[in-house]
């Protein structure tokens, strides 16, 4: 058993008490924060940090947003003495790894992962869906202006200019469907590039925060 044990509460930033909303809403706040891809010009050791924090932000919504897990880490929370809790991002994985059959359905997750941690993307993207979607959509329209170019050249092909027009129109509309339906939007925002990802970023903080973050 590790000696450490992760406060969620505190890399939450949360009360004890706090209602489940309040946990959804501080989650919001702290992952974007400490979202590796806004930091396009950090080096690989600052992103490394990154990533390892906004995992254990991750660790601790999914173990606190959820009812029964929730009791279950309490249960040992309240055991522990306060020296023994800690916001270090390595005692969540440890965490995951001592506790591999806490929760119900415990394995071993792809890749080697500790069993049953969280994959830190999926989560932010359930959380953030629907303000994520449309941000995601807008940089990454790829079948949609590949229908659109393929469409237009067969259009001018059968009818010259009235029907590139048409073919354009309806192989963008085709495409859209193919971008919509084809991928996730957390697979979809893991392929964005770097200054795309930093954008759409901004622009949630700016929507949840008020204001962007400056790096």
């Amino acid at each position: 058993m590790a000696s450490t044990f992760p406060d969620y509460y505190a890399f939450l930033h949360v009360p004890q008490t706090a209602t489940t909303d309040e946990i959804r809403t501080a989650y919001k706040k702290e992952s974007l924060r400490t979202h590796p891809d806004r930091l396009v010009n950090a080096n690989p050791e600052e992103k490394k940090a990154a990533t390892e924090r906004f995992q254990a932000v991750a660790d601790a919504y999914y173990v606190l947003s959820d009812s029964t897990r929730r009791k279950e880490y309490d249960a040992l929370y309240s055991t522990r003495p306060r020296r023994d809790k800690a916001q270090d991002p390595n005692t969540s994985s440890n965490f995951f790894s001592s506790f591999a059959n806490m929760f119900t359905g415990a394995g071993t997750a792809p890749g080697g992962a500790p069993p049953q941690q969280p994959d830190a993307e999926n989560v932010f993207a359930d959380v953030f869906e629907e303000l994520l979607r449309p941000e995601v959509q807008r940089h990454a329209p790829w079948w949609a202006w590949t229908g659109a170019v393929c469409g237009a050249g067969l259009g001018f092909i059968i009818a010259n200019v009235p029907g590139l027009m048409v073919g354009a129109y309806t192989g963008n509309r085709l495409g859209a469907v193919r971008d919509a339906k084809g991928k996730s939007v957390a697979a979809v925002f893991s392929q964005l590039g770097g200054n795309q990802k930093a954008e759409i970023l901004r622009a949630l903080a700016a929507k949840v925060l008020g204001s962007a973050f400056q790096q």
